[in-house]
């Protein structure tokens, strides 16, 4: 069941919209963006990992994936180079192996016939996220999709959040956020907005959702709706 940091529950009269993050909360994309990296290491004549060792850190990007794949930092000199090489790999691979959540469609499904308005808010640049909302059709009644360059500010500030708030033309507190990383319940929280934290999403290393300080920790998708249809 889920489980709430703070014991008022949303009212769905209260609520106009609600906000996720991308992969890890909507998609997981754990699979093609760990080939991308991975076909990177067999390139260079290393053995090909599996693509568990990469889903932890799926949600941290080319940092994350580097990480992985080579143990390497930001601050090394070849950093950007590979970058690139990972950045053109994955744009290449957006959709093979990304599939959606289990319980996503529905719950969707279910915010739209309630009248809710969702929409995303990610961190990934519009270079992915564009093709990649376009390709599968869950993305097709988004009324908004903000990427990590929409604004001149990524999560954890809250100007991404209060963008889509602008977009809907909801004010953030009658928006909920949902995500799987610490930045996005402290985008939220920021924005005004209640938040959710999942337990389904990649999490990264020692995550522990508890001490996030979210309005509530779900374990699947439409526990959140249980959530605000509470009576």
């Amino acid at each position: 069941m889920p489980t709430s940091t703070d014991v008022t529950m949303p009212r769905l009269k209260d609520v106009a919209a609600v906000l996720f993050d991308l992969d890890g909360t909507l998609i997981d994309s754990a699979p093609d963006l760990g080939a991308s990296a991975d076909q990177m290491r067999v390139a260079r004549g290393l053995p090909s990992m599996p693509i568990e060792t990469y889903r932890p850190l799926a949600g941290a990007g080319a940092r994350g994936m580097l990480g992985v794949a080579f143990g390497m930092e930001p601050d090394h000199p070849d950093f950007l180079t590979l970058r690139e090489e990972f950045f053109t790999n994955y744009e290449q691979r957006l959709t093979v192996n990304t599939v959606v959540f289990d319980q996503v469609p529905e719950l969707i499904n279910a915010l739209v016939r309630n009248g809710l308005r969702w929409g995303v808010v990610t961190n990934k640049s519009k270079r992915f996220t564009e093709p990649l909302t376009r390709m599968m059709p869950l993305f097709a009644n988004a009324s908004t999709i903000i990427s990590g360059d929409t604004t001149a500010h990524a999560k954890p500030h809250p100007e991404p959040l209060l963008e889509a708030a602008r977009q809907l033309n909801v004010p953030p507190q009658h928006c909920i956020y949902v995500g799987d990383d610490e930045r996005d319940i402290i985008a939220g929280r920021a924005a005004g907005m209640r938040t959710v934290a999942v337990n389904y999403g990649y999490l990264g290393e020692k995550a522990d959702t508890r001490e996030w300080g979210a309005d509530l920790t779900i374990n699947c998708a439409l526990e959140l709706l249980q959530w605000i249809e509470s009576p």
